[in-house]
């Protein structure tokens, strides 16, 4: 019997019985649905949070302080005090680092504010006029502070676009007062919407000028010392550059001569979507691992309905035997027939995890990509489930000797 008979021979005997068919492949359907909505969930994740830090600016360089360690326990990074407003006006010299177009010192802490009858909760940042540059972020409406405001200790805010939507519902923030820890801020502008949510959302804060914040809002701070140092490279391959000369002039204005001591640490967007690509992509793996498991169950599955099918088939295979049917060619119809059932399942199981993608994304905030590479794995990967455990019917079934299996039937 040549390959095309058997090959027929083997898909008419999964067409014969349709509903078994397809119950047969449910697992196999089941499974690669699930390794597709896994891996489109991972997908989607690390697409969403690598678009919001992006959306921050990817030539951000961020500086830190060090830790402090205090009878024998020590504090993580950012606990010591040992970044001034001195380094961020070191940093703002061309001559002495000419990869940094911007410097902002910040200073942050979260302070109720009051306009008029609503209240709202929300990170005071209190830097300088670079902030905006080093941060990439613009003002939709009104203006930013100035270096007179900075100078004078002016008591005006700038509004993140959430915070003015909490505290001016009616949308008439620029031009009012807010009450920002009890003392009265006048609002001047507010800035562009960068999307975020939860913790540190980037449009939920106000911006005021950073000597305002040491003097009125950051109780018991110096008007010196800073939390971290933004600064900003004028492209994402002269970061690289920029970082050197940031960390070659603290390290010479602290006195550090060994760099395994240093009191601060300096990390770049690059840094950040580095560690996000490497944990979604751990995440994404182990899940789509938990649903793989799900296809075994389903390959296990065809090969308890395989065996079925042999013990059913015997007075088939042996009269196909006694009509001069070889080994091989018992052997290869059975494990067509398994494949074929497995790949079923592999294809309807693509076009559900498909559906599955279209409704997460269209009636939920999770954000699902739909992965062709995944599908296409999905497939094959079922396939060759069916063909590994279709091995064992089939090798039953070729090693049936003729007159035992008619006379068995």
């Amino acid at each position: 019997m040549s390959l095309f008979e058997t090959l027929a021979t083997g898909l008419r005997a999964v067409t014969a019985q349709r509903m078994r068919s397809l119950l047969t492949a449910l697992g196999i359907l089941i499974g690669v649905a699930a390794v597709i909505l896994t891996v489109g969930i991972g997908l989607g994740a690390r697409q969403s949070i690598t678009g919001r830090i992006t959306a921050l600016g990817t030539n951000l360089i961020t500086v830190v302080p060090g830790s402090t360690t205090t009878g024998g326990v020590r504090s993580g990074l950012g606990a010591a005090s040992t970044l001034t407003v001195a380094d961020a006006q070191a940093l703002n010299d061309p001559a002495v680092a000419p990869d940094v177009i911007a410097v902002a010192p910040v200073v942050q802490r979260s302070v109720s504010m009051i306009a008029g009858a609503q209240n709202w909760t929300a990170l005071v940042t209190g830097s300088t006029t670079g902030w905006a540059t080093a941060s990439n972020r613009t003002v939709d409406t009104g203006t930013f502070f100035t270096d007179d405001d900075v100078s004078s200790r002016a008591q005006v805010a700038v509004l993140g676009s959430t915070t003015a939507q909490r505290l001016f519902p009616g949308g008439t923030a620029v031009g009012a007062t807010v009450s920002i820890g009890r003392l009265p801020f006048k609002v001047i502008g507010i800035l562009n919407t960068v999307g975020g949510q939860g913790f540190n959302n980037p449009d939920d804060q106000a911006v005021v000028p950073l000597t305002t914040a040491q003097a009125e809002l950051i109780t018991g701070g110096s008007m010196t010392t800073v939390q971290r140092i933004l600064a900003s490279a004028p492209t994402r391959e002269a970061i690289g550059t920029a970082y050197q000369e940031i960390n070659n002039l603290l390290m010479q204005t602290h006195h550090i001569g060994d760099p395994s001591t240093a009191d601060f640490s300096i990390t770049t967007q690059e840094t950040i979507l580095s560690t996000v690509d490497s944990v979604t992509g751990a995440l994404t793996a182990l899940l789509a691992g938990v649903a793989g498991i799900s296809l075994l169950v389903g390959g296990i599955g065809v090969m308890n309905i395989m065996l079925v099918s042999v013990t059913e088939r015997i007075a088939e295979i042996g009269l196909r035997k006694a009509l001069g049917a070889r080994r091989g060619d018992i052997l290869r119809q059975f494990l067509i027939e398994s494949a074929a059932l497995s790949a079923m399942g592999g294809v309807l199981g693509v076009g559900l995890g498909l559906l599955c993608t279209f409704l997460l994304t269209r009636f939920t905030p999770l954000p699902t990509l739909f992965s062709p590479s995944a599908a296409a794995g999905g497939v094959i990967i079922s396939a060759m489930l069916g063909v590994g455990f279709g091995v064992f019917p089939a090798v039953r079934a070729a090693r049936l000797a003729p007159i035992e299996a008619l006379r068995t039937a």
